[in-house]
């Protein structure tokens, strides 16, 4: 299952920009087969193959990933989130195919271009599907075969494509090793834990999937009988563990990475524990990971998350016995804050085995909660005061003073407390908050709590305070003795972190576990198993368990009643003695402020050797802002590929230069290369005649923002600017501050930390400093990231004004709308090659790239014939369908014209097209085809 509204959406490519999705677009549209290069400016190029596969009944939109080379190589297949497609994983399968896998992504039913209604998972359908996926795979010359027709493959994929790995693993003995990422052991207990509906992520799950109807039937009939009765029933819990990676618990058996979030309401740590059990009974290799993150928001931990998948896979799959796979069990644990930046300090904790979440269980007692009158289970987020006031009347009213916290009767010794179920469960608690509560579940780690109780709605023991801090890792457990006056009792339990004054209490990740006692259940001990978590209480602190009648994102009985509960024993909290924190890394600038002082003196003296060797300035280009020539530079360790290739171009003053091209152009390499932070392995360049090295002096006139920039984060966005400005050595008065703040737009914000600031601010004041002086030439490398589009016009302005007046500006963006807007000529790479150069209205407007409009859809055979008519470069579809984009190289329009009339084209007309993005499109398409 997916969160719509989390980061694990499984994952958006928001590195690779949007132009990677746009050739991706345009490879679909030229036809099945085609084949399009995509890398970064320092990694190996990555080909992908975009196909619609035939089976199963079904049409499965699939991409295919690959890098250099002729040898075999294993495969990976990687699933996506719920509610999205293969594109969320793209960024993920170019960094595997670039490491030297062959990589397959794919769409699952309902999703995407693929047809098909959704399944859930069922082994004859999504799961058939990946096997018929690695069939197509054993047929691939590059992918390395175990046997005739079984290909060396690992599965991986976060929340339905993790449970879809792991359900290959079971029903395809060709999967060799498998990561999954934030998934479900048993959909049915994930969504109706012990007979609870889970109603708040039941609904949201449905909804992403694009509603009821788009289900196979007796799924969305399912929900909707349980949504309507809010308890699921037998039929409704068999249909979906019949889907789930525990119904093939015992088929499980290769080597197994599994990665949980912490801060996950959805799929809690317990599924988590249930697979590693389950694999580690059949024998395989077993590693568990707590991560920050989960459905519920929070730090993903990405980068570290898909470097430790592909060291699993390197061990499993490549056979790597050097690959590290880490410890087999880690947790990321957070603490504090960051003085410098305000980011949550995190550390990992590690063990060479998985303890579980039962291990080194410490015996905590508890009491009747302390009368506190207007104490609730949780803090009252409204007015920051005791969550027991009373919520309908703004906290005005007190709880009677006979509740121990809930508000209802109780022993003597407070260990038996009565409460109330109200009519129609509300107001219920609040607790997790699904599709909004990402950031609520990260704060309990920082000791900031939002969670909510009403009075008389729960019942309350609380611990004495702890005499030393205690290391809660994995699920607290409790006996108690619950009655109903009527029916089955619906409980809700959770455990909160109390501060010593008792003013304020913290709900671990915010998680809260649900329980459903039958009439026979009732008047015995029964055992609660409390929510997985990991979390430290420190001493003083006391421990406070809250069984509630209600909570939001539950279904609880409407009818109301009266429930008893009578604790039996001690509150038993699980420590893992095994796990041990790793040690404390000093602070960056402990030893980063030294090294840098070591790496810039270095440069220095090396800068000081060079200058020697700098060309003599060349008087004819002393007016020209930029002339670049054969400028060549290898990617890192080959003798033989290329970021850029014998690129030339000039600029001149008063111009405003759009860089374009598609992820791996080399558009970042050639920046670089001009700001002199790297060096060419051939070629040449001169600003104002002066040849490019680092530290030339010419360099003073050029100013960049390439990059991003960095800041003190703990001074105000006015000082770092003027620190800056500084540490130039040039005078105050020549900085132009004053003018260049007024561009960014900053207002009050100047006068905070930089800390504070969003993305957007940062990047305001990124481009500020890059103005400061009014340099001549102006480089700036994404320079609307993080604005919003009022900004970003006011972007575009001050871009045209700065050059009017005879100054000049080069600008890398994607937005092609705001480069079509605000730059006079343009400069088109692909591959590290030039594809064309200038004026942006001849670039957009050549006579030889036509815009046909068709009076019907373009189909995909259409647009192959139209390619392949004499005198044609290329022909690809529009976005809308309804006609072609056509580049001559030979033909005329008229003839054109006469041979679409003759494939029965209804053409209603054909000119020259104008905009920037199709002509973008048709000069890439002719390097990706």
């Amino acid at each position: 299952m997916e969160n719509p509204t989390s980061r694990w959406r499984h994952r958006l490519p928001r590195t690779r920009g949007r132009w990677a999705a746009v050739v991706a677009a345009l490879a679909v549209l030229v036809g099945a087969g085609t084949w399009t290069a995509t890398a970064d400016d320092s990694a190996p190029s990555v080909h992908r193959q975009d196909q619609m596969l035939k089976m199963n009944g079904v049409s499965v939109d699939t991409s295919y990933f690959t890098s250099g080379g002729t040898g075999r190589r294993p495969a990976v297949l990687i699933g996506h989130g719920f509610g999205g497609s293969k594109n969320d994983v793209r960024a993920q399968a170019e960094k595997l195919a670039a490491d030297g896998y062959a990589v397959m992504t794919w769409s699952a039913r309902g999703f995407g271009r693929t047809t098909g209604e959704i399944t859930l998972n069922a082994p004859d359908g999504e799961v058939k599907d990946v096997s018929g996926l690695i069939d197509w795979l054993a047929g691939r010359p590059e992918v390395e075969l175990d046997a005739k027709g079984d290909p060396r493959v690992g599965v991986t994929g976060a929340s339905y494509g993790g449970a879809v790995s792991l359900l290959a693993a079971g029903y395809d003995r060709r999967v060799d090793a498998v990561a999954p990422v934030i998934s479900y052991w048993n959909l049915a207990d994930a969504l109706f834990p012990d007979g609870v509906f889970k109603k708040l992520w039941a609904g949201i799950f449905v909804s992403s999937g694009g509603g009821c109807q788009r289900f196979q039937k007796e799924l969305c009939e399912m929900y909707e009988r349980v949504a309507v009765s809010g308890k699921p029933d037998a039929a409704a819990r068999a249909l979906l563990t019949e889907r789930s990676p525990e119904a093939v618990a015992d088929r499980i058996d290769v080597p197994t990475l599994i990665l949980q979030g912490q801060s996950d309401s959805l799929f809690p740590l317990g599924q988590a524990d249930a697979m590693a059990e389950a694999v580690k009974a059949n024998g395989a290799p077993v590693s568990v990971d707590w991560i920050s993150g989960g459905h519920d928001g929070g730090d993903d931990e990405g980068d570290r998350v898909e470097g430790r998948v592909g060291d699993w896979f390197d061990r499993y799959l490549k056979k790597d016995k050097g690959a590290d796979t880490g410890p087999g069990f880690r947790v990321t644990r957070t603490g504090g804050v960051d003085s410098t930046d305000g980011a949550a300090l995190k550390r990992g904790a590690s063990s060479e085995t998985y303890p579980g979440l039962t291990s080194g269980g410490r015996k905590i007692p508890l009491t009747g909660a302390r009368q506190q009158p207007g104490t609730g289970g949780g803090q009252d987020t409204t007015t920051g005061g005791n969550g027991g006031r009373d919520a309908t009347t703004g906290g005005g009213q007190e709880p009677p003073a006979t509740g121990g916290g809930g508000s209802g009767r109780k022993a003597p010794d407070g260990l038996t407390q009565t409460f109330r179920n109200p009519a129609g469960a509300a107001p219920p608690s609040v607790s997790a908050l699904p599709g909004i509560g990402g950031g609520l579940s990260q704060l309990s780690s920082l000791g900031v709590g939002l969670s909510l109780d009403f009075p008389g709605q729960y019942a309350s023991f609380e611990s004495a305070p702890l005499e030393r801090s205690v290391h809660v890792t994995g699920s607290p457990t409790v006996t108690v003795d619950v009655k109903a006056d009527h029916g089955d009792a619906v409980l809700f339990g959770k455990v909160y972190d109390v501060s010593p004054d008792g003013k304020q209490q913290v709900l671990p990740s915010q998680l809260v576990a649900p329980y459903r006692v039958t009439p026979a259940e009732q008047g015995k001990p029964v055992e609660l198993t409390l929510p997985a978590v990991d979390h430290e209480v420190d001493g003083g602190h006391r421990l406070r368990l809250v069984l509630s009648a209600t909570d939001l994102a539950y279904a609880s009985p409407a009818e109301p009643a009266t429930y008893t509960v009578t604790l039996d024993g001690a509150l038993t909290v699980p420590t893992a003695p095994g796990v041990k924190t790793a040690a404390a890394t000093l602070p960056w600038w402990t030893w980063g402020l030294p090294a840098a002082a070591v790496v810039i003196a270095a440069a220095l003296l090396l800068t000081a050797r060079r200058r020697t060797a700098t060309p003599a300035p060349d008087p004819a280009l002393s007016g020209v802002p930029l002339q670049i020539t054969g400028l060549s530079k290898k990617y890192a360790k080959s003798t033989d590929r290329y970021a850029v290739r014998d690129l030339g171009f000039r600029v001149e003053k008063g111009q405003v230069l759009g860089l374009l091209g598609p992820n791996g152009a080399g558009k970042t390499t050639t920046l670089r290369m001009l700001m002199g932070l790297i060096t060419p392995d051939a070629g040449e360049i001169r600003v104002f005649g002066h040849a490019i090295r680092p530290g030339a002096p010419v360099l003073s006139r050029v100013g960049s923002f390439v990059e991003g920039a960095g800041f003190l984060p703990h001074l105000s966005g006015r000082s770092n600017l003027e620190l800056y400005w500084q540490a130039t050595g040039r005078p105050a008065e020549d900085a132009h501050i004053d003018e260049a703040l007024e561009i960014a737009g900053l207002g009050d914000a100047l006068a905070r930390a930089v800390r504070t600031y969003s993305q957007g601010m940062r990047q305001r004041l990124a481009i500020a400093q890059a103005m400061l002086g009014m340099p001549d030439l102006l480089i700036l490398d994404e320079p609307t990231n993080g604005l919003d589009p009022p900004q970003i016009r006011e972007m575009r302005d001050v871009m045209i004004r700065y050059a009017a007046g005879g100054r000049t500006v080069i600008v890398s963006s994607h937005l092609l709308s705001e480069v079509e807007q605000s730059c006079t000529h343009l400069v088109v790479m692909d591959r590290g090659q030039l594809v064309q150069a200038g004026p942006v209205a001849e670039i957009t407007g050549s006579g030889d790239m036509l815009l046909v409009t068709t009076d019907a859809e373009v189909t995909e055979a259409l647009v192959d014939k139209a390619a392949a008519l004499p005198g044609i470069g290329s022909a690809v579809r529009t976005e809308d369908g309804h006609g072609l984009l056509v580049r001559l190289d030979g033909a005329t329009a008229a003839q054109l014209v006469a041979e679409l009339v003759r494939l029965d084209v209804p053409v209603t007309g054909v000119g020259p097209h104008r905009r920037l993005e199709d002509a973008f499109l048709t000069l890439i398409s002719q390097g990706s085809a």
